[in-house]
Parts: C-alpha cells; sequence; structure tokens
C-alpha cells in the first residue's frame, strides 16, 4: 500500500502542476493581442490539457484504491467527504479547463485576464483545504 500511496501523490503533485499551470497560459492568452503569440499559447494550451488529463485521472483512480483498501480507517471521520466533493469539484474544474482550451482554440474567449486570474486561484484553495483535510483530519 505503501507504493500506492507514493505513486497517488506524485499523480496528484502532477495534476497539480498541470492545474497550475494551464490557468496561467489562459492568463496570457487573454492579455496578448499577438496573432503568433496566441498560436502559441493555443498549442501550450492543447498540449497541456492532453498531457495533465491522463495524469488526473490516474490519480483519481489511485485516490479511489486507497479509499476502498481503507474504507474500514476512513468510515470514523466525516473529513473524507469533505475532500471527495473537493475533489469531484477539481474535477469539474479541469473539464471546465478543457472547454476553455476549446474556446480559445476557436477565439471565442470574452473573458478579461482579470477573470482569469481569480480563476487561477481555485486549485490553490482546493490544495490548501485538502491538504489540511488529510492531514489534521478535523472531524
Amino acid at each position: 500500500m505503501l507504493w500506492l500511496k507514493a505513486f497517488h501523490i506524485f499523480f496528484v503533485v502532477s495534476w497539480f502542476a498541470g492545474l497550475f499551470y494551464l490557468p496561467r497560459i489562459f492568463v496570457n492568452h487573454a492579455m496578448t493581442e499577438d496573432h503568433a503569440v496566441r498560436a502559441r499559447l493555443k498549442m501550450m494550451e492543447r498540449k497541456l490539457y492532453r498531457f495533465v488529463t491522463p495524469i488526473g485521472a490516474l490519480a483519481v483512480i489511485t485516490g479511489l484504491w486507497l479509499w476502498i483498501a481503507y474504507a474500514d480507517q476512513l468510515a470514523i471521520g466525516g473529513w473524507i467527504h469533505v475532500k471527495t466533493a473537493l475533489v469531484a469539484g477539481l474535477v469539474a474544474y479541469h473539464f471546465y479547463c478543457g472547454h476553455l482550451v476549446k474556446m480559445f482554440a476557436e477565439d471565442r474567449i470574452a473573458k478579461s485576464h482579470v477573470w482569469f486570474r481569480f480563476f487561477n486561484e481555485v486549485p490553490v484553495l482546493v490544495l490548501i483545504a485538502v491538504v489540511i483535510l488529510v492531514v489534521v483530519k478535523p472531524f
């Protein structure tokens, strides 16, 4: 089980790296007027999203595997349900990022770089909450 935990942590860290960087690319994309820069950012967005999606899936799969393996220990606290809800929200965030990649590719984004700066902070807040829930287990 320690190997499974190690791989879960690796996949989660890698997934979050992508979720931190992709919205940052969106910020830059929303700010630029240069067509060559936009074309490069579109390529970066597409490639990063396609790379990080299977990593996110592996993070979720290994997390579910751990949940099943430790079901008897996890049943004593409500923190795991809050964590699961946050992860579900993060999965929705990930798929919304995929939608935004498509919208940017079609030049149909009307949101400002300021909106994307706030959007960029969502995974940071989720990560803080999940780490506190997993380590502290407050309830």
